[in-house]
């Protein structure tokens, strides 16, 4: 498939003054959801690919194939430009490369490399990060293993939470240097620290999780911050639809009393029906 226009739309909301909220999205029915209301962008986690794919917790035992194929799946279902998180890219700077390959196949828009160490080392029970040389030698592999120039890599940390601000900063500004695209920092809890982020750095910024003070979409803006997750409430709403719902049936209430079921004319949205009905009549003579 093509994925050419979808990139150039993410690249010019990266290159703009407004900040976006992503919708998170799982599978190809959310992707299209979040298209039809009209997100700019769509965001797929590590953290729900675990759960959507093997139904397990966010603790990096997903491959690299089973994200990539998900990507693609969500990708060829619609036209939402898809960033992804891409965790610290399945291993040391070689796996890094060979995961910026498999995403740019796998139709995505923007990706990020984060640099903690992961999966969780033995014997250890709070999250390390590695050197920031070895986060730099991944943000050069990252560039390498990329061949669509208008494919976007972020170099991503959670220092401020583990080492500080002065370390993420350090760690903003090394990755910048390495040639990354944006830079994704996750644990900002105040202004006074976005603050300084954004005035030691120049690249477009990316925030993991926005609360209280930050949540403030033209005060993000006003500080470069172009993407500010707002977490993934959509894949738990959906657990919670579901186990509601299988309990409602197995309590004995009946199929046509059930509440909060997609109507058919939902159904025949998100599934593109009339696409697929028009494509039976000129194909098959139905």
């Amino acid at each position: 498939m093509h994925w050419t226009d979808r990139r150039r739309r993410f690249r010019a909301l990266l290159a703009g003054d407004r900040c976006f909220h992503p919708g998170s999205v799982f599978d190809p029915i959310s992707a299209r959801i979040a298209e039809d209301l009209g997100f700019e962008i769509g965001m797929f986690a590590g953290s729900t690919a675990s759960l959507t794919v093997l139904g397990a917790p966010d603790l990096i035992v997903l491959t690299l194939s089973e994200f990539a194929a998900q990507a693609y799946r969500i990708n060829r279902a619609g036209n939402l430009p898809l960033m992804v998180d891409a965790d610290h890219g399945y291993g040391n700077a070689l796996n890094v490369k060979r995961t910026v390959e498999e995403l740019e196949t796998a139709g995505v828009c923007g990706m990020s490399i984060e640099d903690t160490e992961l999966p969780t080392p033995h014997g250890t029970t709070k999250p390390r990060l590695i050197s920031i040389a070895e986060g730099v030698g991944k943000m050069k592999a990252a560039l390498a293993g990329r061949q669509d120039p208008l494919l976007c890599i972020a170099g991503r940390t959670s220092a401020i939470i583990i080492t500080g601000l002065d370390d993420a900063i350090a760690r903003g500004r090394a990755y910048e240097a390495a040639g990354v695209d944006a830079l994704f920092f996750v644990g900002i809890k105040t202004r006074s620290e976005l603050d300084a982020i954004s005035a030691a750095t120049r690249l477009p910024l990316i925030l993991g999780g926005v609360s209280g003070d930050l949540a403030d979409r033209d005060y993000l803006a006003s500080r470069r911050v172009r993407i500010a997750l707002q977490g993934h409430q959509p894949f738990a709403a959906g657990v919670k639809a579901v186990h509601d719902t299988l309990k409602a049936l197995r309590d004995g209430t009946a199929p046509s009393k059930l509440q909060g079921v997609a109507d058919a004319e939902l159904m025949k949205r998100v599934t593109r029906e009339a696409d697929y009905g028009n494509w039976t009549k000129e194909f098959l003579g139905g």
